[in-house]
């Protein structure tokens, strides 16, 4: 048994390549290396928080593909190709994602630790779009845990900007529909046999009568 322990070798390094917040990371890693240790570890992004290491926390939680994970738990060898998107790369500049922004107006965290995840989370959830109700958000974000139980405050935040982006999807509807109006509107009184405006026709009449 001991002559066996000391013949096992340990896979070497692997090269691999992820796109991290949209950027491309060339790196050298052993293939049991979660991608949460590749974020903070290789990386030095310590926003994505380590918690249980067990995926049952959902601090760990980053974006892949839009969809939410739980790093800890997934390998950094298997999102080669995949568009990884974490904490620090969902603003825009100097510009926070509504969600951010409405974390900080509701008060949605205390320690902090767990935001980070909350966050990617709940973006993860309005991509799912299967949230439609208050109880929807609460049970579907009960995988991210908050230890000083700001859950009230973190539920408000998610709603909130869930009913600004259902407000500017009706917006959005109603301004290609008057387009579209005005489109046709316009098409009506340009093709044959089209209905002559009044204005149009005494204008008509005007200039025959001069020619006269």
């Amino acid at each position: 048994m001991k002559n066996s322990v000391q013949n096992l070798q340990l896979p070497e390094s692997i090269p691999v390549s992820l796109n991290v917040n949209g950027q491309q990371h060339n790196l050298s890693l052993q293939p049991w290396v979660s991608l949460l240790d590749t974020l903070r570890e290789h990386l030095h992004l310590t926003g994505t928080k380590k918690g249980c290491d067990h995926g049952q926390c959902g601090a760990c939680t980053v974006l892949v593909d839009g969809k939410r994970i739980n790093s800890c738990l997934t390998m950094a060898v298997m999102k080669e190709g995949s568009e990884i998107v974490t904490i620090e790369g969902i603003a825009h500049g100097d510009i926070l994602h509504p969600l951010q922004q409405a974390f900080i107006e509701h008060d949605a965290f205390q320690c902090g630790y767990c935001t980070p995840g909350q966050i990617c989370s709940a973006i993860g959830l309005m991509n799912e779009g299967k949230a439609n109700t208050l109880d929807d958000v609460k049970e579907l974000m009960s995988g991210n845990i908050c230890r000083c139980g700001a859950y009230t405050h973190i539920n408000e935040a998610i709603m909130q900007v869930k009913e600004q982006e259902a407000e500017a999807k009706i917006k959005l509807t109603n301004t290609e529909a008057s387009g579209l109006h005005e489109v046709s509107e316009r098409d009506e009184t340009s093709v044959p046999g089209a209905p002559v405006r009044e204005a149009e026709l005494v204008t008509e009449a005007e200039g025959g009568a001069s020619h006269e």
